[in-house]
């Protein structure tokens, strides 16, 4: 191994250059420019040849880890990341074969400590890579269903939670969480949730929504729901579900004007005064 790492360090500027190419060749990692990935390959170039000389991974590990950082944002792929790593792999590979080619003995020696090395390095930026990749997808996930599902502070102590697209099981349990966060944060006392944007719930998402109602309703805060589709209403009733916990009124315009009188804004019981409590 000595003798292999002593050849790759002696021959690296040639052999990062000719990795580089065949990147380019290949047409890898085209979101980057030449200069870009010539000063990428140089790091991982010399993180390689540590790894091969110390047989320890770790720094390569965190490498690519903050190479992953940078460039998944820019949109490069999986595949790319293992194409280039195996890229380098043939390319040490050809020129072991061409400088060792005369000595069979030699070169099935510098083979057999070099291919499962880099076998292993190959695996090691393949999985971080794919890491970092999920790791950013659940945070990209995370934020959009933090968007999806916004509590929103219409008055003092008073919160509106608008529900717009599928509705399913998870979904319902994130929501519940952050209206009931929402709930203690703000002391609210009144919440509007908004079900106009919802095209259709199932028996399990239904009883979330009334043990939602519930759980509110233990922590100080009545809840209203609006927005109740005569589809959604009909699906409700067939599957059994006890909506007699719940207060729904049935447009969005309406449920605001209730919220605000129970909330103590309003000091009339149909809702038409414009009037507000002092």
């Amino acid at each position: 191994m000595k003798e292999l790492v002593a050849y790759l360090r002696d021959h690296r500027t040639e052999l990062r250059e000719s990795w580089a190419r065949r990147i380019s060749d290949a047409k890898l990692l085209q979101v980057m420019s030449d200069d870009e990935i010539f000063s990428e390959a140089t790091e991982v170039y010399d993180n390689y040849v540590d790894a091969l000389e110390t047989g320890s991974i770790e720094t390569l590990e965190a490498y690519a880890r903050e190479l992953s950082e940078r460039i998944i944002p820019r949109g490069v792929e999986t595949d790319e990341v293992l194409g280039i790593v195996l890229l380098l792999r043939d390319v040490l590979a050809r020129s072991l074969f061409a400088q060792y080619q005369r000595d069979l003995d030699l070169l099935n020696r510098v083979l057999d400590s070099y291919e499962p090395a880099a076998n292993r390095i190959a695996v090691t930026v393949g999985v971080s890579f794919v890491e970092e990749r999920e790791r950013v997808i659940h945070e990209q996930q995370e934020a959009l269903r933090e968007l999806s599902t916004p509590v929103l502070q219409l008055r003092e102590r008073l919160l509106i939670l608008p529900i717009i697209g599928v509705l399913d099981s998870a979904r319902a349990r994130q929501l519940t969480e952050q209206l009931l966060g929402s709930i203690q944060e703000n002391r609210a006392r009144v919440v509007v949730i908004d079900i106009t944007g919802v095209a259709s719930v199932d028996r399990t998402v239904a009883n979330h929504l009334v043990q939602t109602v519930e759980a509110s309703r233990l922590m100080g805060a009545s809840t209203i729901l609006t927005g109740l589709s005569p589809e959604i209403a009909q699906t409700i009733v067939d599957l059994g579900v006890d909506l007699s916990m719940m207060k729904t009124v049935g447009d969005l315009q309406g449920g605001l004007v209730e919220a605000e009188r129970l909330a103590g804004y309003r000091d009339d019981d149909d809702g038409d005064s414009p009037g507000f409590e002092t």
